[in-house]
């Protein structure tokens, strides 16, 4: 069908659609629509085909995005949901969190003056539809090996290697201390973003592949990393990043100045039907007070809109820079917007105001002016004298991103190297620890990243391990 493609001439950029501000901001469900199967196809049709597929390039599993476009535009669902999972674990995910606008979408050739093909949206039409369909099946392997691998943290990383390695035939047990597994994509993404029911599907379909499910179990304290070593032919440590980064201020301590995952986590778990004393005390609660956020990223952006929808009086974000150096989505920025966020761009925060007794009152903060670039090639910024203001805040989110804990301690092993940064320290080209057998991979290991590094770490560990396994099994034989 020559003439089904490159209709981006003809055919202008439509996203499915969205839900009115006033009406999302009542609710926690996602924001937007399903594409209809006719609308799907035609934006799937703008694909230009191109020779060297930029939207590929410049996504981290390398989705062959033009071949899965093309099959939809076709309408040749099964065979794009194929080709679709063949590299993505979790498709369907990537698909609703992914900052489509920095990665494919905003590297889409057609980009410029035309509008880039909707990937993301049209990613999760083909996965939804699978779902739908029955054609996604449980990681059922054609045979079964004799090893055994433990996985240590049921976020995106642990969960891709967990499911690769299963295919693969491997005995797969995966360890974590939360009661559910998803890592963040459970307790620190908000609803509207993703539904919960995307990932617990996913478990349903891991456990019913023979994948088995070790909650609560922190490793380090409940079981050492010494026991799982003995008890499996290799382990993958996969456990994320979840130490808060602060901000040395004066009144930092003041009661209402809380971490912005204590609070996602607290609002995700009221979501789920958890018991939440914190929230429904207050502490972590926005309703009706008037919330401050301090930060510029993606997580800056889920607290904000969180905040919004538990009926916060006012929501305002501080950003040092300007919109235009944000790291966050843009179109994450937009949607805060819309909702009704204020943000104060180029503002730093200097101290938090308030009484030990009556909690935080305000935010003081300085304006600030964006100057040279620094070796990165991002402006700095420097604080103009005398623009000092007051935020008012009886709420205030510090969303500054996270550091790893003290991996060592963590996991009671002292051989863990790390990096100067606080990461665990790898061979890069085996993704092994110091720790013989013990690998390596996601935030534990790049620091705070995107759901689909950690996805792209785990496929990559999980060929890493056979490899590993494999070789060390015939070490015997080839010694006789």
């Amino acid at each position: 069908m020559p003439d089904r493609m490159l209709q981006f001439v003809r055919l202008s950029q439509q996203m499915p659609e969205k839900r009115k501000a006033t009406l999302r901001r009542e609710d926690f469900d996602e924001i937007y629509a399903r594409f209809e199967p006719a609308r799907a196809s035609e934006q799937a049709s703008r694909c230009s085909q191109c020779g060297v597929p930029f939207c590929q390039v410049h996504c981290p599993l390398n989705n062959n995005i033009p071949d899965w476009l093309k099959l939809t535009a076709e309408g040749r669902l099964e065979e794009a949901y194929e080709v679709a999972s063949a590299t993505n674990t979790f498709p369907e995910i990537c698909g609703r969190v992914c900052p489509q606008d920095r990665l494919c979408e905003g590297n889409c050739v057609i980009e410029k003056g035309f509008d880039s093909v909707t990937i993301g949206s049209v990613e999760r039409y083909i996965v939804d539809t699978a779902w739908e369909k029955g054609w996604v099946k449980p990681p059922t392997p054609s045979r079964e090996l004799p090893w055994s691998v433990g996985i240590v943290g049921a976020g995106p990383a642990g969960l891709a290697a967990a499911e690769r390695l299963r295919i693969r035939g491997f005995q797969v047990h995966v360890y974590d201390r939360y009661d559910r597994v998803g890592g963040l994509m459970i307790y620190g993404i908000p609803n509207f973003k993703l539904e919960k029911d995307v990932v617990l599907a996913r478990w349903r379909q891991f456990e019913a592949g023979g994948i088995h499910f070790h909650l609560g179990v922190a490793v380090g304290k409940d079981v050492t990393l010494a026991e799982l070593r003995d008890r499996h032919d290799a382990v993958f440590l996969a456990t994320g990043v979840y130490k808060a980064r602060d901000v040395a201020l004066p009144g930092a301590e003041l009661p209402g100045v809380i971490p912005a995952l204590d609070y996602l986590t607290a609002s995700n778990r009221k979501g789920l039907g958890d018991p939440v004393p914190e929230f429904d005390g207050g502490a972590m609660n926005a309703e009706g007070k008037q919330v401050v956020v301090i930060g510029g990223g993606d997580t800056a952006m889920d607290c904000v809109r969180t905040a919004v929808r538990q009926g916060a009086t006012s929501v305002t974000c501080l950003y040092r820079r300007d919109k235009a150096n944000m790291p966050g989505s843009m179109r994450e920025v937009a949607n805060a917007e819309e909702e009704g966020v204020r943000f104060a761009w180029l503002s730093s925060p200097e101290a938090f105001l308030g009484t030990e007794a009556g909690g935080v009152t305000g935010v003081r903060a300085v304006r600030m002016h964006l100057g040279l670039p620094d070796a990165t090639g991002r402006q700095q910024v420097a604080p103009i004298e005398g623009s000092h203001f007051v935020e008012p805040a009886t709420l205030v989110i510090k969303a500054l991103g996270f550091d790893p804990e003290d991996m060592p301690a963590m996991f009671d092993e002292p051989a863990l190297a790390v990096t100067r940064w606080g990461t665990l320290k790898v061979d890069h080209r085996t993704m092994m620890t110091a720790l013989p057998g013990v690998f390596a991979g996601g935030d534990i290991v790049r620091g705070a990243s995107l759901v689909v590094w950690g996805i792209r770490d785990g496929r990559d560990a999980a060929e890493r391990i056979e490899s590993y396994v494999r070789a060390k099994a015939a070490l015997p034989q080839a010694a006789e």
